[in-house]
């Protein structure tokens, strides 16, 4: 269980670590407090608040194959799984446009209405963050360790801001 906390609080700790990271982290936090603050049904309202988170971290992400590197950045190359990092990357920005687009038309494609659902989905994008940012790479152990402590931060979170929920 050691290896999976290290490897969880590597994780965390990173996008904090390099200030070029924070601008893109901070507000997935934000706008993970915020979507545990409404309410758990689905709603339109809730699927704008994941369509800008989701279009937010696929911005950050791609905004990385398009900024200049620090030649001295060895940790940041863009070798390792490139076409992981593309299809997640692909994946969360075709997610974020449906859900704001439904939630501005205030109209749920068939079977979409879990994007209205998806008040964790910023957790997984935060514990993503940088592997997709290029500063870790994807392994086993790191979607093993995002896998272990869902549950539990999870309930910390819910249980945490039930007084504030309505």
């Amino acid at each position: 269980m050691n290896h999976y906390w290290s490897a969880f609080a590597q994780l965390i700790a990173t996008p904090f670590e390099h200030a070029t990271l924070i601008w893109g982290i901070v507000p997935l936090y934000f706008g993970w407090l915020l979507n545990e603050l409404t309410s758990s049904k689905a709603s339109f309202r809730t699927a704008i608040q994941t369509g800008f988170s989701f279009l937010w971290a696929a911005a950050q992400w791609l905004s990385q194959y398009f900024t200049k590197r620090d030649p001295q950045d060895v940790h940041r190359e863009l070798h390792a799984l490139p076409a992981v990092n593309l299809a997640v990357t692909a994946l969360v920005l075709l997610f974020g446009l449906t859900a704001l687009i439904s939630g501005v038309r205030k109209r749920f494609p068939k079977y979409g209405r879990f994007l209205g659902h998806t008040r964790f989905a910023n957790y997984f994008m935060i514990a993503i963050y940088p592997i997709q940012s290029h500063w870790l790479d994807w392994t086993w152990l790191r979607l093993e360790a995002i896998a272990v402590f869902a549950v539990p931060v999870w309930l910390v979170m819910y249980l945490g801001l039930m007084p504030f929920r309505k």
